[in-house]
């Protein structure tokens, strides 16, 4: 059987680079004449679930790792070879709590500026002293007119921290830290997809590792401006890496029925237009939209590069980044808590749903508003984990919480692949300490490199100890063709693989011990199929180790080709 040497590397533990395929190579350059045949440990990272496409950062089933690992594999151990090996630990998911996707799933009604009137507030939000909890159903039943039994809405409203002041306040205000906020794409030409969301704001970017033609617009849902006088708008926004600022335009129609080509659009002009940082513009006059439904419009264009000009850069690609749009006019205004509670239509009424908490804007700042703090954006993300969090955060909100008390907590996530969404899980307070519940595991799929592909592998590794070779000699020190190299291997512990000694251990005679060792000692009942590489010391002029790999077919033990 050839010898291979076998590089041991346990990359889960050991490597913390966020590009491991870079730390990988660096380890191998340092190796003079790396061999080409491997046995590593590697754990995923959030970067290649989300290489990966899988924005909850888990799998759903073992099939689907089985089905996606080999591709990231081949990129990362893309020097090693035929019998190479990964154990990749992975997270499974394994199922949410029961309940907590009524929740997650559930429609969602966000409060107007009527939805307060109609409660008797005349601000746009409840005054700090108002129990919202009281005043929703009566939002709930003029807003939905056919509800249905046993369905659950999540009423979203802000609420005023202090008494408010009269000033100029948000009659319509779109948050793009929460995603597109129900505006629309439309692809005018080109073929890449400009208007994405990222955390924080969404963005407009026309370069691709060069700069490329398109002409992409983000549509607003109608705005019913009627009743409302003396309006102004407000944009936050960010322009960078830009040549023509008028590539990109801020846009207003009082037509558009679904064609942006065939509606008629004003454009804003501001006074204060959007530069490299990010900014709020003037209070600009809105007051030709006053009783006005209308549509907003962001529309991008970007120029290509002619890559027949050489050293002349001629497109213009540039990145538009916008925070929020609101509209407003003179009113009630001062700081919000934006906040949101569950209801289920049971009985001919909406009933506020026990035993679940819905974060709030505040809820987020007070776990922190830094760079890589849930406050930051309002929402958890890969890199900010809700687990590491929200136990803190219940044991604060919570102080007189009881023995084995529950309850289903609601938050905002952002993955680079889907968005902005709507995650929970359920925490217990046991022991003195709320506890999630556990909807993913870690866990273990070996992979092994045959035939030019990384394919899932039961392999098992495993290493002769002083026990074995105890077995083999009480088994065969007496046994015909056995008593010198059972001698040599008590007396020396290791097998002789000098094919001139007396000594020798030929292949069939190591298959011979190693079939025993593994029915009756190492793997007994193993399933045809399974495989074993079994490492021993050797002596064959020098000491060293020897791999021999079998492998379980039609109950009976053989050499693996």
């Amino acid at each position: 059987m050839k010898k291979i040497i076998y590089l041991l590397a346990f990359m889960g533990a050991i490597f913390t680079s966020c590009d491991p395929l870079e730390d990988i190579n660096a380890e191998i350059d340092a190796i003079p004449d790396a061999p080409n045949v491997g046995a590593f440990e590697y754990t995923l990272t959030d970067e290649d679930y989300d290489a990966l496409e899988l924005g909850f950062g888990s799998f759903d089933s073992e099939q689907q790792a089985k089905d996606l690992i080999p591709g990231l594999l081949s990129d990362i151990y893309s020097l090693y070879g035929q019998g190479s090996s990964v154990l990749v630990n992975y997270n499974l998911f394994i199922g949410a709590a029961e309940g907590v996707s009524d929740f997650t799933g559930s429609d969602v009604y966000s409060f107007s500026n009527s939805d307060y009137a109609l409660t008797g507030s005349d601000a746009f939000g409840f005054y700090p002293d108002v129990d919202a909890t009281d005043e929703i159903p009566t939002v709930l039943d003029a807003a939905i007119a056919a509800p249905t039994e046993g369905q659950i809405v999540l009423a979203q409203y802000d609420q005023y921290t202090e008494v408010p002041e009269v000033g100029l306040a948000n009659v319509v205000f779109y948050d793009f830290a929460a995603g597109f906020e129900g505006w629309s794409i439309v692809e005018e030409s080109g073929a890449d997809n400009v208007w994405t969301e990222q955390p924080g704001n969404v963005r407009a970017n026309g370069f691709f590792g060069d700069q490329f033609a398109n002409v992409e617009w983000l549509v607003s849902p109608s705005v019913d401006l009627g009743g409302e006088e003396n309006l102004k708008f407000q944009i936050t926004q960010e322009l960078d890496f830009v040549g023509d600022p008028s590539l990109v335009k801020i846009l207003v129609s009082t037509d558009y029925t679904g064609d942006v080509l065939t509606a008629t659009w004003d454009e804003i002009t501001l006074a204060m237009p959007a530069t490299g940082d990010m900014a709020p513009s003037e209070d600009y006059d809105f007051s030709a939209y006053d009783g006005e439904t209308i549509n907003i419009a962001l529309k991008y264009t970007s120029i290509a590069d002619d890559p027949a000009t050489v050293g002349v850069d001629e497109g213009d690609a540039a990145r538009w980044r916008i925070e929020s749009i609101a509209i407003k006019t003179l009113g009630a205004t001062g700081d919000t808590d934006s906040k949101g509670e569950y209801f289920m239509y049971s009985g001919g009424s909406w009933e506020a749903s026990d035993d679940v908490y819905y974060l709030s804007s505040a809820d987020y700042d007070s776990m922190g508003e830094e760079f890589g703090q849930p406050g930051r954006f309002d929402n958890f993300s890969s890199s900010v984990p809700a687990a590491d969090y929200l136990d803190t955060f219940l044991g604060i909100k919570y102080p007189y919480a009881q023995e084995e008390d529950e309850i289903f907590v609601i938050y905002k996530y952002f993955s680079s692949n889907s968005g902005l969404g709507t995650r929970g899980n359920q925490y217990t307070f046991t022991n003195g300490l709320w506890t999630a519940h556990e909807s993913t595991i870690e866990t273990s799929l070996q992979f092994g490199f045959d035939n030019g592909v990384w394919v899932p592998d039961n392999t098992i590794r495993y290493t002769i100890v002083q026990s074995d070779y105890d077995y083999i000699e009480t088994n065969y020190a007496a046994t015909d063709g056995f008593v010198d190299a059972v001698s040599s291997m008590a007396n020396f512990g290791n097998f002789d693989r000098r094919p001139s000694n007396n000594a020798y251990w030929s292949n069939e005679m190591i298959l011979t011990v190693f079939s025993d060792l593994l029915d009756n000692v190492i793997a007994a009942g193993a399933a045809d199929g399974q495989k074993y590489v079994i490492t021993v010391d050797i002596y064959d002029g020098s000491s060293g180790t020897e791999d021999f790999s079998l492998i379980k077919e039609g109950g009976e033990w053989a050499y693996q080709e």
